[in-house]
């Protein structure tokens, strides 16, 4: 014969485990740490140097 299982607390637990499992993905695809952040940030500000310096001006060059 089967395990007894009181369904309240049953559907509370998978509750819980559907949650938790759902903050583990955010964690993944949003949580980031701060310096990783500012790394982002800092290789993005380079880069659009580097485009803005490699930029031609209309009536320049010929």
């Amino acid at each position: 014969m089967g395990e007894i299982v009181n369904l309240r607390r049953r559907r509370k637990a998978n509750a819980r485990e559907e949650k938790a499992a759902r903050a583990a993905e955010n964690r993944m695809r949003f949580g980031r740490t701060l310096s990783a952040k500012r790394m982002e940030r800092a290789i993005e500000l380079k880069r659009e140097r580097d485009l803005d310096g490699r930029r031609i001006e209309p009536g320049e060059g010929s």
